[in-house]
């Protein structure tokens, strides 16, 4: 037999789909401005610290709106701002619209700016502009102008026809005219902010180049305060290469020691906030960036993530998120843009678990620190949340909800946390299959109170089923049962005998149905006072008076071969304990005659 018999026949190759044309990835190169650092150290670093924060919300995330936002709304965001603890905000860019202006000198003349928040406004590096610019900050205690031009190699190229020295001299000519006209208004501290727009396509030791240049006019060295913000105009790389420019950067610029490095990552491969974070191990002292994410095509770097970040890390981000609700709701009003559900930290979702298995295990962190943790060691830990939600304004009411892909922890979960039962685990894998069942037939989330009606419905309803009044003797070690319950409308004497109230009970039962009967599962506890609601059983000492439910027992039985479960509530135990027995032998009583 030869060898090409005894190999087995390949399968027929599957028929591929055809690429569309449009859809060529040979269109693209790949990013082209890595500088070479071998010997790179940030990979070994670990924040510490937050960075200066400064927020460009008022400018670069108003830039991107459809519609930009009137005085009033800039005003209720700065406010917001301030509230949170920002102490650098770039508020517009004056000499661009007339409102940009007006809402500089509105807030200078009102003197709504605090003596330790310094105002920021953007300019392109143009006489006319830069000279409108000092004068809507004519009389402000303390400012950033920011002076810009674009380096990169395709802007050089085909936007502005020039080389690589008559690019670097825009930004010398630039550097001087803020020291000529920031001399004009000496009653101002005047900080100096350059950026080489689209640093991160710009061959990064040409971007050393020009900032050096601009050093060289503006003398930081001398005392003059100097920020070079290193903008990731568009996300072009890999955050890891982002953090070897940085790197290089701040190696490589003659007077480091004497300047700010800030950052401005936007979001266009999806990495703004890691890129940020790798640049400030590579060097980087400042981050800019907007709430939530807002900006030009993907998006700037989110200033809350990223602080969020380091709260998660216990490093103080001394900025304060703990009211996040209404900060949101400033954020997305003002800015006339949704929420996503998934957005990290302040999504509707982002604290909710769904799945079975992380309900299972958030709950029993929860129940695990409520009962082995002190209170003193104030340090979180519980499984699939990354941060307490309560430190932000959130309740514990997002972090579970219930549809079909939940299982018994999350809707054990559900009632003991808004309804005081504690279900034992067996109880929990009971009811969480009839949970499953409604949840599919549904094909939606389910709410809590239904839920509970659920659980009512399954448990604690005893339908024609009561149990009216009793009496329990004990004699001799023998307990006696003896009272009255209605079945079906008719109102029957049980009498029976056991070693504790509820075997005598089912002995009584089983006596008078004839059926064979024995508890399986029994648990019992007390119902926290916040949960309590009148449930309207007769109290055993004091037969003539209603009372809140403070007990919860919960009993498995075996009818005539068949499992059922039944939960009675009620101010006392015993009663409690009956009730649900008396719950779960309803059950084998309808079914059967179904």
């Amino acid at each position: 037999m030869s060898d090409q018999a005894t190999r087995p026949v390949a399968p027929a190759a599957a028929k591929s789909t055809p690429k569309k044309a449009a859809f060529d990835f040979r269109k693209y190169r790949p990013f082209a401005f890595a500088p070479l650092l071998p010997d790179r150290t940030w990979p070994s670093k670990t924040l510490e610290k937050s960075p200066i924060w400064a927020s460009v919300d008022l400018r670069d995330g108003n830039q991107a709106l459809i519609d930009p936002m009137t005085i009033e709304q800039k005003m209720r965001f700065f406010e917001t701002l301030i509230d949170v603890g920002f102490k650098e905000i770039e508020i517009g860019f004056p000499s661009a619209a007339q409102v940009e202006f007006d809402f500089a000198r509105k807030l200078i003349e009102e003197n709504h700016v605090p003596d330790d928040v310094t105002l920021q406004v953007l300019v392109q590096a143009r006489e006319h502009l830069i000279a409108r610019t000092f004068e809507s900050l004519k009389g402000a205690k303390r400012a950033i102008v920011h002076v810009y031009n674009s380096t990169c190699r395709i802007q050089r190229e085909k936007v502005y026809a020039k080389d690589k020295a008559e690019i670097k001299e825009i930004a010398v000519t630039g550097a001087k005219l803020l020291v000529e006209y920031a001399a004009k208004y000496p009653e101002t501290e005047w900080v100096f902010q350059y950026s080489p727009e689209s640093f991160s396509q710009t061959e990064t030791e040409y971007a050393v180049e020009v900032c050096d240049a601009v050093c060289d006019v503006w003398r930081p060295e001398n005392g003059q305060e100097v920020i070079l913000n290193l903008p990731a105009t568009v996300e072009a790389s890999m955050p890891n290469v982002f953090a070897d420019q940085v790197e290089y950067f701040c190696r490589n610029l003659a007077k480091r020691e004497h300047v700010t490095i800030s950052l401005h990552t936007h979001n266009d491969r999806g990495c703004a906030v890691a890129a940020a974070e790798l640049g400030v191990l590579a060097g980087a002292d400042r981050i800019e960036g907007t709430l939530l994410g807002n900006g030009e095509r993907t998006g700037n770097m989110d200033i809350m993530v990223m602080a969020m970040n380091l709260f998660s890390q216990g490093i103080d981000p001394e900025l304060d998120f703990s009211n996040m609700s209404e900060i949101v709701q400033v954020v997305s009003e003002c800015n006339n843009l949704p929420l996503h559900p998934r957005h990290p930290y302040v999504g509707e979702l982002v604290f909710t678990a769904f799945s079975g298995s992380h309900q299972d295990a958030i709950k029993k962190c929860l129940d695990y620190n409520e009962k082995h943790v002190e209170k003193t060691e104030n340090v979180w830990d519980v499984a699939y949340l990354p941060i307490d939600p309560a430190h932000i304004g959130r309740s514990y009411q997002d972090v579970v909800r219930i549809n079909s892909q939940s299982g018994k922890g999350g809707v054990a979960y559900i009632l003991q946390r808004n309804y005081g039962f504690n279900l034992p685990r067996w109880m929990q894998i009971d009811f969480s299959g009839v949970v499953q069942k409604q949840a599919e037939t549904t094909a939606r989330e389910l709410q809590n109170d239904e839920i509970l009606q659920t659980f009512e419905d399954t448990y604690l309803q005893q339908g024609s089923f009561e149990l009216l009044d009793y009496t329990v003797n004990n004699k001799g070690g023998e307990v006696y049962f003896n009272g009255q319950v209605q079945m079906n409308g008719d109102t029957i004497t049980i009498d029976g005998d056991g070693n504790g109230p509820l075997s005598s009970f089912i002995d009584g039962l089983a006596q008078h149905t004839g059926k064979s009967i024995h508890v399986i599962n029994y648990a019992e506890h007390a119902i926290n006072p916040q949960h309590n609601s009148g449930d309207g059983i007769n109290d055993d000492n004091n037969r003539d008076n209603k009372t809140n439910a403070n007990a919860a027992a919960y009993i498995q039985l075996n009818v005539d071969g068949e499992v059922y479960s039944g939960i009675g509530t009620c101010s006392s135990t015993v009663s409690a304990m009956l009730k649900g027995a008396l719950s779960a032998f309803a059950q084998a009583v309808s079914i059967a005659a179904v």
